[in-house]
């Protein structure tokens, strides 16, 4: 890949990470609660699941799913019901502030927190779409493929790790300041809320025009 087209990428790749999206939300709901390291986990989860959404699309996978409407479909209500569990199981909860005074919940572990990064990326059908839109304007189809496929993976990867530890830690510096179980309450219910709707969003979601 050649210098200027890998600079032209990795913009776009910040413009992408930089979206709202549940990735982001789910960021800065685990650096909110466990902490912006303990975040790490969720985060590593996310690429991993990332970079099943770049594979697949650079396989062609991606295109099937946005030409086929039962496949599409198929993702998108997983996708959407997923977030919506997400969202609902934040929205009940009932932690409250640690002893030590401060806001943090009760840790979940750290394959749960993993596992929940990376089903919250590859099962959003809209990661699939965008995906599928951008890689082929990167795309060399006159060089290897895959050793472009790993620039373009490591390269998502870092850019979003890095936008998403901002999301964390930039969320966990307000842990100090919400130490009562009331703000406690409104922020569950603000994330819940927020991936709910994101998740309502994705039944609304509409499969590329084939080309």
């Amino acid at each position: 890949m050649e210098l200027h087209i890998w600079i032209t990428y990795a913009l776009t790749c910040c413009a992408i990470a930089l979206s709202p999206g549940p990735g982001a939300v789910l960021a800065m709901s685990h650096g909110l609660s466990y902490g912006g390291r303990k975040a790490t986990a969720t985060i590593i989860g996310q690429e991993l699941g990332l970079a099943f959404i770049l594979i697949v699309a650079g396989a062609g996978v991606g295109s099937l799913l946005t030409a086929s409407m039962w496949a599409f479909v198929a993702v998108k209500f997983c996708g959407a019901a997923y977030l919506i569990y997400l969202g609902l199981a934040q929205w009940r909860s009932k932690h409250g502030p640690a002893e030590t005074g401060t806001l943090a919940a009760p840790p979940a572990s750290w394959r749960k927190r993993f596992m929940t990064g990376l089903l919250t990326n590859a099962t959003n059908p809209k990661g699939i779409v965008i995906m599928v839109a951008v890689l082929p304007q990167f795309i060399n189809a006159h060089a290897p493929l895959v050793p472009q496929l790993v620039v373009m993976a490591l390269t998502m990867s870092i850019v979003d790790t890095i936008i998403m530890h901002g999301y964390a830690y930039g969320a966990s510096a307000f842990r100090r300041i919400l130490r009562s179980e009331r703000a406690r309450r409104i922020q569950n219910r603000f994330f819940g809320g927020l991936l709910m709707a994101l998740g309502a969003a994705l039944f609304f979601a509409r499969r590329a025009p084939p080309v």
